[in-house]
């Protein structure tokens, strides 16, 4: 057994009888020489979360190691369990207000706040400093990797990530064919994050539901290869980059939690961010795309440019912070080129060739008097995939897609169309046929062709004694 290796004359403190150590009165001394609180299952002090314990550990272990106690490890874990209880705050609000930096607090307004008087729940590693100089390797590297019109985009995107909030709306993808650098902004982010950032996969917050806990306390997500999967179902990406409070968070073998979320997503991929089935305005709206230039034939790559733009870190935030006040002063609506835009109505119609089938010739004709039933609405949006060589959605996609776009196309969604049988059913008013299929109960064939030129029924009795005759019309 170990003995007190403390002297008769020396003073022992408070929480320590010679033998035994009391763990509150530990906790209550280390408090009034620590500042630290405990809210939202994490330790937080002026220098922000506190992400790895092991600093913490030291610090008790060196209030202990003089003291005769065993197993000082479990002791040491013990201590932790009774600060979290004693150091508990009920909560520790974002403010999206302001930056905290290795120096001091910066407000929107640029005022800046010398020194690290309070708690905070975020503190960027790098200092602020009004007189670093432009970051010229930082711009000259954006001027060969983006068209002018998109380089606004990014700036205000990065800046965006500066401060706890998701008023935005909005995540990043920068598309390229590879081989362009993208992965450098990502690693000169790291250096201006710093723990306050992490890498990540969107694909695994589509399918994960514990994914999403992962990025609690952190300004920004990096995914720095997203998989070219379309995703199985969006409503976890939706909910991170449109959180405007507290969020359901899961982890593995624990109850389910309210905590903050106000990460941002930043994507790099060689092909565009798809769902199977969400086919909603909503998700692609949530989208910011910048496509990269073409890698220049015979271009050397420098193998130290992470390094340099590192070294220019200072000037790079005050570049990203000129960013974040240009997006507060437009109400956080971020600069979107026609580029932009144009990348983005391209992706949507790549998964949703609704749009293509509507503004398509002969088949369909889009007039206000005019009324089709949503079945024969589909065969003929069938037939035309078939002719197209396209992959049609699945007939609940197809009326979902119709429907929520239906104002775009003056068409309106009811129950009161009547069919080619004389029967009130579900269809859209404001659209005709052109092209009419062959239905399988006239003649009980697959999908074949028939042209009405204008005629919209098709008498039952037809195809009832030569299912295989060929009719025109």
């Amino acid at each position: 057994m170990q003995k007190n290796q403390q002297s008769p004359e020396t003073e022992l403190p408070i929480w320590y009888d010679g033998k035994n150590i009391n763990e509150a009165l530990f906790c209550q001394e280390f408090l009034r020489e620590h500042r630290i609180i405990f809210t939202n299952r994490a330790f937080f002090t002026p220098d922000g979360r506190v992400t790895d314990d092991l600093p913490l550990r030291g610090e008790i272990y060196e209030s202990l190691k003089s003291c005769a106690v065993n197993n000082i490890p479990k002791k040491i874990s013990n201590i932790l369990e009774v600060l979290k209880l004693e150091a508990q705050v009920d909560d520790l609000f974002p403010e999206p207000d302001r930056v905290h930096l290795a120096n001091g607090t910066l407000l929107l307004d640029g005022t800046f706040l010398e020194g690290k008087p309070e708690i905070v729940r975020n503190r960027l590693p790098v200092a602020y400093n009004p007189e670093a100089p432009q970051p010229v390797r930082w711009l000259s590297f954006l001027g060969e990797l983006l068209y002018p019109e998109d380089i606004p985009t990014l700036q205000e995107f990065i800046g965006y990530c500066l401060i706890p909030s998701n008023a935005g709306q909005r995540m990043l993808i920068l598309k390229g064919s590879g081989g362009e650098g993208k992965s450098q902004i990502g690693a000169m982010l790291g250096s201006l994050f710093g723990s306050n950032m992490k890498d990540g996969s969107t694909g695994k917050i589509s399918e994960n539901r514990f994914a999403r806990a992962d990025l609690e306390h952190t300004l920004l997500m990096v995914d720095d290869d997203m998989r070219m999967e379309a995703l199985r179902q969006t409503n976890y990406v939706k909910s991170i980059v449109t959180a405007q409070g507290k969020m359901d968070l899961e982890r593995k073998g624990q109850q389910s939690y309210q905590g903050w979320m106000y990460a941002r997503l930043l994507a790099f991929s060689n092909g565009d961010l798809q769902a199977l089935y969400d086919r909603s305005d909503g998700f692609y709206r949530r989208q910011l795309m910048l496509t990269t230039k073409p890698k220049p034939a015979g271009r050397t790559d420098d193998p130290y440019l992470g390094e340099k733009l590192k070294a220019e870190a200072e000037g790079i935030f005050l570049w990203a912070f000129a960013g974040l006040q240009r997006l507060a002063l437009n109400n956080f609506r971020f600069t979107e080129s026609e580029r932009a835009r144009e990348n983005r109505e391209a992706v949507k119609r790549d998964n949703n060739n609704i749009f293509s089938f509507l503004e398509s010739d002969g088949y369909i004709r889009l007039k206000a008097d005019a009324s089709i039933s949503s079945k024969d609405l589909y065969s003929i949006y069938r037939m035309w995939c078939d002719e197209n060589g396209l992959s049609p959605l699945k007939a609940r996609s197809f009326s979902d897609a119709l429907v929520s776009h239906a104002g775009k196309y003056n068409l309106e969604h009811c129950n009161n169309v009547t069919n080619s049988a004389g029967r009130r059913v579900w269809g859209f008013m404001g659209i005709e046929a052109v092209a009419r299929p062959d239905i399988n109960s006239f003649c009980g064939n697959s999908l074949r062709t028939y042209r009405t030129n204008g005629i919209s029924n098709i008498p039952p009795y037809v195809c009832t004694q030569q299912k295989t005759q060929t009719l025109l019309y």
